[in-house]
């Protein structure tokens, strides 16, 4: 039997709201290894842990891979009792198998339950007892699969399920089979853990920064530097107990907002109906929901009655939606194929109705609870994020490795100066140690924090939210912006345009209104063909479709009570609702009569429309209207009925950017059983109708946004599911296409049986206005570089441009500006091609169909009301994209001000580590209470007001460096290292040189020999330093407001500057004894200091100026010009000298080639 398995997540199986995959889900593929305790093993570490003083447990704690080979030894999966997983990024976790013992019978009633594929799916490992193998991982349950021979989520056990299959739960679940179930599943629980305090306590003492720290206090205390240990002690202390009950605080908020418990009322097999907790609920109960509706504890298809569901907390999307009930068919059941027929944990259901006797509340089936739901999906993604791909934390730690190498060099200094002069071996060992904690400086990675904590809290005080504040420095490295069109470009509402009837006989004229249309089923068709419903007796829906009816002039009504009296005026069919024309005239006139609805297929975005069956009053007749987008609507369509300018009518609408909608028909069996009815029979051989014209504005912020993108070479991208000529038209009204810039259409098709994959690029509406020559024209000033231009493409393309022309792909994406028909996994798909050519991405979308896009993204950014959706890392309560400038601006900023605390907690060390070096070579140290002066009253005061400075009220078009081992950097330090060590000499050789030198006493060391001339001179110039640098690494221009714009850290530069200078000249007797300072009493000396350290301040600040024009990039130059590491850079390169690409009114198979790129 295999030592090694997998962790996979079987094909068809529950998909959420935002689904998991490789990208959003770290534990879509792990491998997994198995161990075994191994009791010698076992004791020989606790003896080890004993002996090293727990030194070796603190190894375990940051190492549990470490503790799993020491203590145990590789066996089966199968008996395994530790599993080591890795996940799909490389990060290693360890898991206890658990066993829990089954009832009797519990294998032949899963036999029951499942079909013959997965019957033997969770085959329970047996000893003397029926025993379910499983662990859990991040909230999730994985149980053993003998047959497979591996773990598998346990939602295995329901991915087969139909439609069909679902509907058959609707009798109820027995006693005996839900409690199976539960074993099996586990608790429908949301459980965000808590952690008592004192495990907080203990999990962060053992924290590498504050075991550092502990590690230092003993060393300082057993060096006498009492005063100074007891500060670093009390301020640790206050800075866990800050961070424990921070901790404390978001954890119970985030379980208060996760964790649902309440009663809910399930039917059992018998038909009876039970209050149960909603803790007990597994999949397969079949769940009653009341009239007033109510929060809903779990994913359920919704099987009978219809649903009014607010989903913003999911989605960020306010407008509530109308759930209808999931047909009974055979395709496999998926949450996200049948969004509309299910409802996902954590969403309000405001009111049911129409499925249950009387007309009241709804009947739905559980699909999927705790962890597995939708909700419990993205409180993971909160709890477990994926670790954070960005450049400037990988180097950070590879930086403080290089500060402990330099740490171990000056420990080895120090060690041979000490061992020759005669030195304790216990002084040796701590002066030797001593240097380490003053190379390394301990509060380097908190420090690099302040410059997000300050841009988060601006951005919250200008409505943007932010529940990943890493994100926030990314923002300043990002390329390229993808941006939605309908309610994000363009205004949420949508105002009626026109309409326009047609037929065989084409096209009639346009009218403005569909209210002033003639009676007939085009007007029909607009008035019923929506999923608008009423609540308390206003009107709720799509703002589009609110739109629509309006226009007609019909009036919905809705059944009261049981629903009998419009079921009778209407044949006796189940009516949902009923629409009314305005002043009914008596049966039998030319006027439209009420017409009921009796069933919805809402709208999907993969379908691209939706549909309702109709009765007239009578039950005389019954209709089927089907709407959505023109093309799609006209696939399904009779030929004979779509009239022949149906492509040109589109384009020229389109072409306006108007948003267009096709409205078709078909008569149906009244006779039939209309209220079951699949969609597949409703939605075929339908004749056309017309077409519904809608103007869609351009918010008037857009095209000011786009332009401060474009200058700032920042690429913007629409995609959308709207018409291709309509993105087209709004993406060059708010500048994404210049006037002067062409747009080309590519155009892919998929393989089939009569025709291979083609892929055609053109300038179609060139070719339409001036002819074939004029293109010609056009593609020679396209090679020639006399044209600018724009690719555009469509869903259907896209995907056959992915499946079929994976080589091409990269460079449509580097020319590619607008993505029209797009569904919300192509959205997800193209944000993930885009990263795959390095550029990095944001995403700024409505919540709702871009939830999966809006994750996947380096920086996801949802326009919402909501204060925080867990939609996105951002949430902007502004309606239009102008926080997206504002958010690049103080990502920029942050990351700018990172860079500067990062660079100045390294050179505050490097001052302190050069002048204890000095100190120590002469025999003598700086004193404790000087160590407390530099630490905390000039670099922690300078450390925290420095990220003040807000963002610069421009973007610039380079981007900031996120590389701390680049050379700008690395030379930076070295130089002013440099600096910083010939400042502190030369002060000490000044005052070693002066006729009124004393020198010291030989036969003494270290703070015996304080005061004394050497450690006074060298404190002040390295006082001076610690202020210089502060100035030096602080950048402002391009990304930051200049200097004087951050008030407080000017007055505390002038406030250290003339403490610094008093303490120079004139310290007095009482702070000479204090900081145990020489009182100098040559004036011109003490002046000569001050002048000194003016000439540091003066030499490092050219030496940054010069730095920061390029001085340093003389050096690449030696070693010749190099490829960027961007793939995208490389190919834009290489596009931009190509004279045959793209190629234009080519056709071409999968096996041409036209430009390569390695």
């Amino acid at each position: 039997m295999s030592r090694r398995g997998s962790v996979a997540e079987l094909q068809g199986g529950l998909p959420s709201l935002c689904p998991r995959d490789p990208l959003l889900s770290p534990d879509s593929y792990m491998d997994v290894q198995g161990y075994k305790w191994v009791r010698w093993r076992v004791w020989l570490c606790r003896l080890a842990a004993l002996l090293s003083l727990g030194v070796l447990l603190i190894v375990f704690h940051w190492r549990p891979r470490l503790a799993v080979l020491a203590r145990c030894s590789s066996c089966p999966l199968a008996l395994a009792d530790i599993l080591l997983l890795r996940d799909s990024f490389g990060q290693q976790h360890v898991v206890e198998v658990l066993t829990e013992e089954m009832e009797e019978g519990s294998l032949e009633l899963l036999g029951q339950l499942e079909d013959a594929e997965s019957r033997d799916t969770v085959q329970l490992y047996k000893r003397e007892k029926t025993l379910l193998r499983f662990y859990l991982f991040e909230g999730l349950r994985y149980v053993w699969v003998e047959r497979k021979g591996a773990f598998y989520r346990v939602s295995v056990l329901n991915e087969d399920w139909t439609c069909k299959d679902l509907h058959v739960f609707q009798k109820g679940l027995s006693p005996m089979e839900q409690s199976f179930r539960r074993t099996i599943y586990g608790p429908n629980l949301i459980d965000v853990p808590v952690k008592p305090y004192m495990k907080l306590l203990f999990e962060e003492v053992l924290n590498p920064f504050y075991v550092f720290q502990i590690f230092s206090i003993t060393l300082w205390l057993i060096d006498k530097y009492y005063f100074y240990a007891l500060c670093i002690f009390i301020i640790s202390v206050i800075s866990i107990s800050i961070s424990l009950y921070e901790t404390r605080k978001q954890s119970i908020t985030l379980r208060n907002m996760a964790q649902l418990v309440t009663n809910v009322t399930i039917r059992r097999s018998s038909g009876e109906e039970e209050c149960v907790s909603s803790v007990e609920l597994v999949p397969g109960d079949c769940l009653i929901i009341p009239q007033e509706g109510l929060l809903l504890p779990c994913d359920a298809a919704l099987l009978a009655g219809e649903c009014l569901v607010n989903e913003s907390m999911l989605t960020g999307e306010s407008v509530p939606v109308l759930k209808t009930p999931l047909q009974a068919s055979d395709r496999k059941y998926s949450s996200d194929a049948e969004r509309r027929n299910t409802l996902f944990c954590g969403t309000q259901l405001i009111q049911a109705k129409g499925g249950r006797p009387g007309g009241n509340g709804a009947v739905a089936v559980v699909t999927s609870t705790g962890f597995f739901t939708a909700k419990g999906d993205l409180v993971s993604s909160i709890l477990y994020p994926q670790p954070i791909n960005f450049r400037f934390y990988q180097d950070a730690v590879k930086f403080v490795l290089i500060l402990a190498l330099v740490a171990l060099i000056g420990t080895i200094y120090i060690f041979v100066i000490l061992y020759r002069s005669n030195v304790t071996w216990l002084e040796l060992v701590i002066r030797s140690l001593d240097i380490v904690t003053i190379a390394v400086p301990p509060a380097l990675p908190a420090a690099i924090t302040t410059g997000t904590i300050y841009a988060q809290r601006r951005l919250k005080q200008r409505g943007i939210f932010c529940i990943s504040p890493p994100r926030i420095n990314i923002c300043g490295k990002l390329s390229v912006f993808c941006f939605d069109k309908t309610g994000t470009l363009t205004e949420e509402g949508l105002d009626v345009w026109g309409v326009m009837e047609g037929g065989p006989a084409g096209f009639s004229e346009l009218v403005s209104e569909p209210r002033h249309l003639p009676p007939g089923p085009l007007q029909s068709g607009l008035a019923c063909c929506h999923t608008v419903t009423l609540l308390q007796g206003q009107p709720l829906g799509d703002p589009l479709e609110l739109k629509m009816v309006e226009s007609t002039g019909w009036t919905l009504q809705e059944p009261d009570g049981d629903g009998s009296v419009l079921d009778a005026e209407f044949g006796g069919h189940k009516v949902l609702a009923v629409m009314r024309p305005p002043n009914q005239q008596p049966y039998g006139t030319s006027t439209n009569e009420a017409v009921a609805i009796v069933q919805r297929f809402p709208f999907s975005s993969a379908l691209q429309r939706m549909s309702v069956v109709t009765v007239a009053r009578g039950g005389r007749s019954a209709f089927a209207f089907i709407k959505g987008s023109p093309e799609m609507v006209a696939s399904l369509c009779q030929p004979q009925t779509v009239p022949e300018q149906f492509s040109s009518k589109l384009h020229n609408f389109s072409s306006e950017g108007l948003r267009v909608l096709a409205v078709a028909y078909k008569s149906l069996d009244v006779n039939s059983d209309l209220s079951t009815i699949e969609r597949g029979e409703v939605e075929k051989d339908v004749q056309f109708l017309g077409l519904l014209m809608m103007k869609n504005l351009v918010k008037p912020e857009s095209a000011n946004v786009i332009n401060i993108l474009s200058l700032a070479d920042i690429r913007s991208v629409m995609v959308t599911g709207d018409n291709v000529l309509t993105a087209v038209n709004v993406a060059k009204t708010c500048g994404m296409v210049g006037s002067d810039e062409k747009v080309i259409f590519v155009t892919a098709t998929p393989h089939t049986a009569q025709s291979m994959p083609t892929l055609r690029f053109s300038l179609e509406e060139e070719r339409a206005l001036f002819g074939q020559s004029s293109a010609e024209v056009v593609t020679q000033g396209l090679y020639q570089g006399g044209f600018g231009y724009h690719l555009a493409i469509n869903g259907k393309s896209f995907a056959a441009l992915c499946d079929h022309f994976p080589e091409y792909l990269p460079k449509v994406l580097m020319r590619a500006t607008i993505l029209a028909r797009m569904t919300p996994d192509q959205k997800t798909q193209l944000v993930k091609e885009l990263q795959k050519l390095n550029y990095r991405v944001g995403m700024c979308g409505d919540g709702a169909n871009d939830c999966g896009a809006l994750r996947a993204a380096d920086v996801g950014v949802s326009l919402s009301e909501a204060e925080a959706s867990v939609a996105s890392p951002f949430t902007s309560k502004t309606e239009n994209i102008s926080c997206v400038p504002l958010l690049i601006r103080e990502g920029r900023c942050s990351l700018v001000t990172s860079f500067s605390l990062f660079r100045f907690m390294a050179l505050y060390s490097l001052i302190q580590f050069c002048s204890v070096l000095i100190l120590y070579t002469v025999k003598t140290s700086v004193a404790d209470l000087q160590f407390l002066y530099c630490d905390f009253f000039l670099v922690t005061l300078l450390a925290i007001v420095m990220g003040r400075g807000g963002p610069s009220e421009e973007l610039h078009p380079s981007r900031p460096p996120a590389s701390l081992l680049a050379l700008p950097v690395l030379g930076s330090l070295f130089i002013h290292t440099c600096m910083i060590t010939l400042g502190q000499l030369s002060a000490l050789f000044i005052t070693t040189s002066e006729d009124w030198y004393i020198p010291l006493n030989s036969t003494q060391f270290g703070t015996a020999n304080l005061p004394n001339m050497e450690n006074t001179s060298v404190f002040a110039i390295s006082g001076f330093q610690y202020i210089i640098m502060s100035v030096v690494v602080t950048k402002s221009y391009p990304h930051k407001k200049p200097l004087y714009y951050n008030v407080v850290f000017l007055c505390l530069l002038l406030i250290h500057f003339g403490v610094m200078t008093w303490l120079v000249l004139y310290p007095g007797p009482f702070f000479s004894r204090i900081l145990q300072l020489y009182n100098f009493s040559d004036m011109n000396f003490k002046l000569l200091l001050i002048s000194l350290a003016a000439l540091n301040f003066l030499t490092c600040f050219v030496v940054e100026v010069l730095i920061d024009i390029g001085l340093l990039e003389c050096f690449r130059l030696l070693r010749g010009k190099r490829p960027s590491k961007k793939q995208y850079k490389r190919l834009n390169a290489l596009l931009s000298d190509s004279t045959s690409w793209p190629p234009l009114n080519q056709t071409l198979s999968p096996t041409d080639t036209i430009v390569h790129c390695s």
